[in-house]
């Protein structure tokens, strides 16, 4: 059986910057296990399965170990790949998800997603992760994900975090998000999964889910330009609105092929 399949990278203006995900489109699910079997394969931190689904399209989301509940950079790579390689005419889409309706609007090559905001609380910071790091936060706060809040843009750069210490924690299908006020920009992050093949995620959209209402409220403003400080690094337009929040960013497809699956 041959499917297509197309890498892209989100959240970024140029190759090889950003957030790398694959893209499958379907006429009808796969098993679980093979979905799973092909973002193993695939080897980047999301892969993502859609189909048509009444006015939009379902969408699934997979690590090369679970299935995700919700994905940022993949969603975007979605919406470039429906838009530019399905010839999409709309300027807007819909996805049903596992986290419920997601909408992506275009704007020339730019696009913007509305996903649901998750406001994270104080928390006690669990021993496992506190003993990874090499500096301890200012404010630790929890949704989906820990929020471990830094004084400076420069903490956030330079943190050391002892994997083999991180990754006696399970959060499926969370992780740890750094974040800091920002030197060019509103604010920073960095996003680390333990147990998970890729430990440092690019770029997280989903975290911003958290980020975005964190900031908002801190800084008093509902526009923010946030950057994520990994080696390829990423740029998030973001939007605060009550119980949504809106990103935006760009995309470019790194290639496009065909996927050879058993019969």
């Amino acid at each position: 059986m041959q499917l297509p399949l197309y890498q892209i990278d989100a959240f970024t203006d140029h190759i090889f910057g950003g957030n790398p995900a694959c893209v499958m489109p379907l006429t009808e699910w796969l098993p679980d296990e093979v979905m799973l079997q092909i973002a193993r394969e695939n080897a980047v931190a999301e892969t993502a399965f859609f189909m048509p689904q009444g006015d939009g399209f379902a969408l699934r989301w997979f690590t090369p170990e679970i299935e995700m509940d919700l994905c940022g950079h993949a969603t975007l790579a979605t919406a470039h790949a429906i838009r530019t390689l399905h010839a999409y005419s709309s300027s807007s889409l819909q996805f049903y998800s596992r986290s419920g309706l997601l909408t992506v609007d275009f704007e020339e090559d730019r696009y913007t997603l509305t996903f649901p905001a998750r406001k994270p609380l104080p928390a006690a910071l669990p021993t496992a992760i506190q003993e990874s790091l090499d500096r301890m936060p200012v404010a630790v706060l929890q949704a989906r994900d820990y929020v471990l809040v830094y004084e400076t843009e420069a903490d956030v750069r330079n943190i050391q975090i002892n994997r083999q210490l991180l990754d006696r924690i399970n959060l499926d299908p969370g992780g740890v998000v750094i974040t800091a006020p920002g030197e060019d920009c509103d604010f920073v992050s960095r996003y680390f999964t333990p147990q998970a093949s890729i430990f440092e995620d690019p770029v997280t959209g989903s975290a911003h889910c958290s980020l975005i209402p964190y900031w908002s409220e801190r800084l008093q403003q509902t526009t923010l330009l946030a950057r994520q400080l990994s080696d390829r690094g990423g740029t998030l337009y973001c939007t605060h609105e009550g119980d949504t929040v809106k990103m935006a960013g760009y995309a470019r497809t790194y290639f496009t092929g065909i996927c050879q699956l058993p019969a």
